[in-house]
């Protein structure tokens, strides 16, 4: 299963808010900026991203964007699904809308497909922004040893 750049670039954005969250709205020039993503395509998924309740924005001057929760409330699950709709490797065990076939009954390699959808789904809703955060903070004080042979 492979995601497209509206799943990946909008969980390097949301990835970017939670690490500036409590620091205000941030602009979308910014995330682009530290990101590499085309702020008109940013622009795009985070519209997707305010109407499905996981971001909010501010007007004027100052304003930008900012998640509508806690880092620790919002799952990879949460922004993947917004993003990118149902999962499934397979159009037969979508979350939802799953379409049906006549084989739906002896189908082997649909339990295949849908031991794939359960793993992942519960992989990407164990995480949360939180967690990519405490992640970067590991990997950012990892940089700071020296070590000596």
């Amino acid at each position: 299963m492979k995601l497209s750049t509206k799943g990946r670039y909008g969980l390097k954005a949301m990835y970017d808010l939670a690490i500036h969250f409590g620091d205000g709205p941030i602009a979308l020039k910014n995330i682009a900026e530290r990101q590499r993503i085309s702020d008109h395509y940013l622009e795009q998924l985070v519209a997707n991203l305010r109407k499905a309740g996981l971001v909010k924005s501010v007007r004027g001057a100052q304003g930008g964007y900012m998640l509508a929760q806690a880092p620790e409330k919002i799952t990879v699950g949460d922004i993947i699904r917004t993003l990118e709709g149902p999962l499934g490797p397979s159009d037969c065990v979508l979350e939802e809308d799953a379409t049906s076939c006549d084989n739906a009954e002896c189908c082997v390699t649909r339990v295949v497909w849908e031991k794939i959808r359960i793993s992942i789904s519960e992989v990407i809703d164990s995480i949360t922004l939180q967690d990519m955060v405490d992640d970067h903070n590991k990997l950012k004080n990892k940089e700071h040893y020296m070590f000596y042979i």
